[in-house]
């Protein structure tokens, strides 16, 4: 036992050691070729979530799912082709991921500013910040400078992307594995304090181990009905949607954590991070969250940086600046 956890341990620093190298990026990348490419993404964002506070969530979330799965390079942006098999239609995204459209507008309002220029990775880096604060979240400054890919991996979703029902020690080697820290992990979750979780996503936390970690309360005895009612245990309706933060699910806080003091959160990847026999580490950065809002924002915006300049050094080589985030350049 003791010689497969060496083993592991292991395996896991090499693959974070090949995953290390900060990319090519600065805050001025575009100063000169184009200086209001900042200013546009945020106009739009501020259109998109002006008109529907949960389109700050989508794009954060694409964010997420895109640097998971060959770095921060806007793969998760391309449509199937007749030769590449892209990300969106992998069962772990099918359904899950909205806001492409976003990006197709923003995208296009930068190409008539300056054609061929700013790349659909640095969009959504940026648009995913923007959205944060448009909420009530923190700001930090974006390094841009990234390139978009031109292959896409179904494959790589599903085993890189951190699945709602995982355990805890399969959500630290993930997170690992994209060079990002436990502490990383837990402010990063925290962007679940906004957005929605399906049915299909929660249904065996509800109808598992909810009423074992959740107070006795009849605050969390009425959000269990609720949430029963809108995900059956038979089966069906499995894309019914319910908030992952029921308290405050469009505001930008530290409210979710808070929840899994409680032991309601809604998946069961969130509650692992307090209730896991296993996350003592955890457990006191949960606390630690909950108690301290400021602290909160303050890793948060460390890590999303740190989530931001996962890269793929074959990008940087072989990469392109798409015209289309959909398509690659023919």
């Amino acid at each position: 036992m003791e010689i497969k956890s060496t083993i592991f341990i292991l395996s896991v620093f090499i693959l974070r050691f090949l995953h290390a190298a900060d990319p090519p990026l600065t805050l001025d990348h575009y100063k000169s070729t184009c200086p209001n490419a900042e200013a546009i993404v945020r106009k739009e964002m501020e259109c998109a979530v002006q008109s529907d506070l949960r389109n700050a969530a989508l794009i954060l979330r694409l964010h997420f799912h895109d640097c998971f799965v060959q770095g921060c390079d806007g793969s998760v942006l391309l449509d199937d082709t007749f030769t590449q098999q892209g990300e969106k239609k992998a069962p772990t995204n099918l359904n899950a991921l909205k806001g492409f459209e976003i990006i197709d507008r923003i995208k296009n309002k930068l190409e008539s500013e300056c054609p061929s220029t700013v790349s659909c990775a640095d969009v959504l880096t940026i648009a995913a910040r923007d959205a944060v604060v448009l909420v009530g979240g923190p700001y930090w400054d974006v390094p841009v400078g990234r390139k978009d890919s031109k292959t896409a991996s179904s494959a790589l979703v599903e085993s890189n992307i951190p699945g709602a029902n995982d355990g805890l020690l399969s959500m630290i080697s993930k997170f690992m594995y994209q060079s990002l820290s436990v502490t990383d992990m837990v402010a990063l979750s925290g962007a679940h304090t906004i957005g929605m979780a399906r049915c299909t996503n929660y249904r065996a936390r509800i109808y598992g181990d909810y009423q074992a970690t959740a107070t006795t309360s009849t605050i969390a005895e009425s959000n269990l009905k609720t949430l029963k009612s809108t995900c059956p245990a038979a089966g069906g309706g499995e894309n019914n949607e319910s908030a992952m933060d029921y308290i405050s699910p469009n505001l930008f806080d530290n409210t979710y954590y808070h929840i899994l003091l409680r032991g309601e959160g809604l998946l069961n990847s969130d509650q692992e991070l307090y209730s896991s026999v296993v996350g003592v580490e955890t457990s006191k950065l949960v606390k630690r969250y909950a108690e301290d809002g400021i602290a909160f924002f303050e890793q948060f915006s460390k890590s999303m940086v740190r989530l931001g300049n996962i890269t793929n050094p074959d990008t940087y080589v072989n990469g392109e600046v798409r015209k289309n985030c959909r398509f690659v350049n023919t």
